[in-house]
């Protein structure tokens, strides 16, 4: 971990460029979900605590490099101003002047910095102007951090630079979970599709000594073992890169849990009728049944291992979660992972959009070592990927 943290910095009299992720939901002019905006208050309370200025870079929407003013962050200001518990004087067109001419204390946000195609192109312009505008630069959107972009990347390499609260806490958790976990260290990784997680799957088996594979991709991997699933979500071009990656956990001492037995239906529905069907290489279903969801036996498989493991990474559901009777094995499995962690005996931490909602449904997001809402940066993080917002503040 080569990154400063606010504790190393000295910020009095400080203008303090802080990036954050306050790109929430809105319906109506209104903001739905603060958890971001809640999320960022720890650091802009601590800026303000050393004497700096707070200054808050950030995006809202895809505006595609124009003012939008629609997207513009002038509505994310009530929601702000309450979490935060004080007045943020909102600036279109931000000014160093501007900036210092503002009373001790004083909370800026800027509008939009996708409102200019600087932004995502990175442009070195953009980024010398933003650093033109403050001392410190200060990253607490990780969640953002897969994109190099003029607020993320750039302006870090023209200003002493930290990680803010929540950056340096979730850095610190995924560090925990692949980076120097304690082990035995197994992962979860659901879904409906391996297509979307094949460089996710790659890097896992090289570094697990248990990989759960769940939810639709499970499907593939047992027809590439030679099973016959009938009407399942199944890529059948995959069959090859399935059995490969098979192969490379082999190599890599990395053994895959696939579902043993599993909750077969002919409708995709909720309540739809169903059976507890066994499945191994030799499974023939009926062309119009599917699997939807691990059976009984699968989840006392998975459970038994976690009370093994002292590292757990969850990404993915192990069926269709969002209907029931197909939710059962990911609360089960999701409840069994939640006690072991509150009672000392699990690191556990999960992340991806699927993932925090089936958690929050089984009701047990609470109980996990750590919840990362970053989607496509804790993604390209499980991938093995540089993320080239960290790989700035590393200097």
């Amino acid at each position: 971990m080569g990154w400063k943290t606010l504790d190393d910095m000295e910020l009095a009299g400080k203008i303090v460029l802080t990036r954050v992720d306050i790109n929430v939901p809105v319906e109506a002019g209104r903001v739905t979900d603060a958890t971001r905006i809640e999320r960022i208050v720890p650091t802009v309370k601590d800026i303000l605590a050393k004497g700096g200025t707070p200054v808050l870079l950030a995006h809202f929407g895809r505006p595609k490099g124009t003012p939008v003013p629609e997207m513009s962050l002038r509505v994310t200001l009530p929601t702000l101003e309450e979490k935060l518990g004080r007045p943020v004087t909102f600036i279109e067109k931000p000014s160093r002047e501007a900036i210092e001419a503002l009373p001790d204390g004083a909370v800026v946000l800027v509008e939009n910095t996708r409102f200019t195609p600087m932004e995502e192109k990175n442009a070195p312009e953009m980024a010398g102007f933003l650093a033109s505008l403050g001392d410190v630069y200060c990253n607490d959107a990780f969640s953002a951090a897969h994109r190099a972009h003029a607020s993320t990347e750039g302006v870090a390499h023209l200003l002493p630079n930290c990680a803010g609260r929540l950056m340096a806490e979730e850095l610190s958790a995924l560090d925990k979970a692949l980076g120097t976990p304690a082990r035995p260290v197994g992962a979860v990784v659901g879904g409906a599709k391996v297509s979307t997680k094949l460089d996710l799957l790659n890097n896992l088996v090289e570094k697990l000594d248990v990989l759960v594979i769940g939810g639709g991709m499970a499907n593939t991997f047992l027809m590439a073992k030679g099973a016959r699933l009938g009407a399942s979500l199944v890529e059948a071009d995959l069959l090859d890169t399935a059995r490969g990656i098979m192969a490379k956990a082999e190599a890599s001492g990395c053994r895959i849990l696939l579902p043993t037995d599993g909750l077969v239906a002919r409708e995709f529905k909720a309540g739809a009728a169903h059976q507890n069907k066994f499945l191994d290489a030799d499974t023939v279903l009926e062309p119009d049944e599917m699997v939807l969801d691990a059976g009984a036996d699968a989840v006392a498989g998975i459970v038994a291992e976690f009370a093994q493991l002292k590292t757990l990474v969850w990404n993915g559901p192990l069926g269709a979660f969002e209907i029931e009777p197909f939710d059962s094995a990911t609360n089960a499995a999701a409840r069994v992972a939640a006690e072991l962690t509150s009672a000392g005996r699990l690191v556990s931490v999960a992340g991806g959009g699927d993932t925090v909602a089936a958690l929050n449904k089984a009701g047990v997001a609470d109980d996990f070592t750590y919840i990362s809402t970053a989607g496509g940066a804790f993604l390209e993080w499980m991938e093995g990927k540089t993320l080239p917002g960290v790989a700035a503040l590393e200097g």
